[in-house]
């Protein structure tokens, strides 16, 4: 039934333009009632983006399934290819419906909100895995972004484009992009522990300061 509603939806939007059809509209083409639709979709908004929460639900637990050893960037990244993967399912639908939001500036404010909520569980996520660092608010934050502004790049060109040609090449070469700006640094214990360390030389009192200096620099594996 949520899939009859859907494709009734679309048929009548392409048919007579999106503001000109009503949920009655919709319910009578499917053969159901109203009652029905709202089990579905709260508003007829929804029913242009019926995946969208779904894909939330499936990019939270890829990421709450993270551990300490994955790289965040890399999760991340994979995470973002989930919402390629549910435009990549149906194209014809996805080509419809990104023609359909560039019409219609409601449409427009509600996908932006949607990436948002995208963005929002991305950093959140970051922000977890880079707590140890003085900066790792904004880090999360910049990076979430970045993947998400990347992803989106590369999602509407191949949307341009009718949805031909392969868009996972696309997106991976846009994540691929955000990842070598990210690439993993040492972690705040590891660069405290380098920064911390201590080289003892035994030395004669006599003994020359340059050759102090060179048995200092062996130590700390610069020789």
């Amino acid at each position: 039934m949520r899939d009859a509603l859907v494709a009734a939806a679309f048929q009548l939007f392409v048919e007579r333009g999106y503001e000109q059809t009503t949920i009655d509209d919709i319910v009578t083409l499917a053969g159901v009632g109203r009652r029905s639709f709202f089990r579905y979709f709260p508003s007829k908004e929804d029913v242009v983006f019926p995946d969208h929460e779904q894909c939330l639900a499936d990019m939270t637990a890829l990421l709450e399934a993270s551990g300490d050893e994955d790289d965040p960037v890399a999760r991340v990244c994979d995470a973002a290819r989930l919402v390629l993967r549910m435009y990549a399912e149906n194209p014809v639908f996805s080509v419809q419906r990104y023609r359909l939001t560039k019409k219609v500036p409601g449409l427009r404010t509600y996908e932006l909100s949607v990436v948002w909520r995208y963005e929002r569980t991305l950093a959140e996520y970051l922000r977890a895995r880079f707590s140890a660092r003085r900066d790792g608010t904004l880090r999360a934050d910049v990076i979430a972004s970045a993947v998400v502004t990347a992803h989106n790049h590369a999602l509407r060109a191949w949307l341009r484009a009718g949805g031909q040609g392969d868009a996972s090449a696309g997106v991976d070469h846009a994540l691929d992009y955000v990842a070598r700006a990210w690439t993993p640094e040492p972690s705040p214990a590891a660069e405290a522990a380098e920064e911390d360390e201590v080289v003892i030389v035994i030395t004669k009192r006599s003994t020359p300061m340059w050759r102090v200096v060179r048995d200092v620099e062996a130590g700390l594996g610069r020789g």
